[in-house]
């Protein structure tokens, strides 16, 4: 399992989306922004804003706030002037950490970042200390009620690189260049994704059998999703789930 995949696992077993609502609302709605700069307000021919809106949705992001934000986007004369950054560095027990944030003010975000990683057995590197050890994909994710034999032969067909099982689900791996392509084409013959989105898929992954260790890790992982700044949080680490019921967060 990815470390990726193993974060995500453990924030929806502790209830951290619901118990963050705020937060996760501010950080769907600056991605909201920052898509309809980019590349319009129209999602028929802005496709990172598209993805956006449904997963928008799909945190619960309510109709009007999503078109308000699509609104001070695509305005000319929005105050907020958010930029999109990568911080790399190592947590405890030499696990890599990649963090996408998304803000208004790099002097403050990075200065939050790195008390993060000082406080908690960690460290902020030079950018490209750890991100060559993952590789940007996409990831579209399906209930196993689908035919699996069909998904496969439409993904490929449409250039997908693979069709996995994992977490009770089937996901379609894609090349960041061909997931727009994958998901456009697999859901003109009937199969739309639960979610698809861009991630960071590490090469290998650090087995964490220290508790201390385990628990400075995903404290660190905590602080930094609960910034207002970061998007997405990417480490390569692997828990046991016996080791994770003696952690307490």
């Amino acid at each position: 399992m990815s470390g990726h995949s193993k974060w995500s696992t453990i924030k929806h077993k502790k209830a951290k989306v619901d118990s963050q609502r705020a937060v996760v609302f501010q950080k769907y709605s600056r991605e909201l922004i920052v898509s309809a700069r980019l590349g319009g307000a129209d999602p028929a021919g802005n496709f990172r804003l598209r993805t956006a809106i449904e997963k928008a949705k799909a945190a619960g992001l309510p109709n009007d706030n999503i078109k308000r934000a699509i609104e001070k986007g695509a305005g000319a004369g929005s105050a907020d002037n958010y930029e999109e950054l990568t911080y790399e560095g190592y947590a405890a027990g030499g696990v890599a950490v990649v963090v996408e944030a998304m803000t208004d003010n790099r002097n403050r975000t990075a200065g939050d970042i790195r008390s993060f990683f000082t406080k908690f057995n960690g460290s902020l590197g030079a950018t490209g200390c750890v991100g060559w050890m993952f590789d940007p994909k996409g990831v579209l994710t399906f209930s196993e009620d689908v035919d699996y034999e069909k998904l496969f032969e439409e993904a490929i067909n449409f250039d997908a690189e693979d069709v996995i099982e994992e977490e009770g689900q089937y996901k379609v791996i894609t090349s960041v260049e061909n997931f727009q392509k994958v998901v456009e084409g697999l859901e003109s013959v009937g199969l739309k994704s639960e979610t698809a989105e861009l991630t960071r898929i590490p090469q290998n992954t650090i087995e964490v059998t220290d508790e201390k260790t385990a628990q400075s890790i995903l404290r660190l992982l905590d602080k930094l999703e609960e910034h207002d700044d970061v998007q997405n949080v990417y480490a390569n680490f692997d828990i046991s789930d016996e080791l994770m019921q003696k952690i307490e967060v």
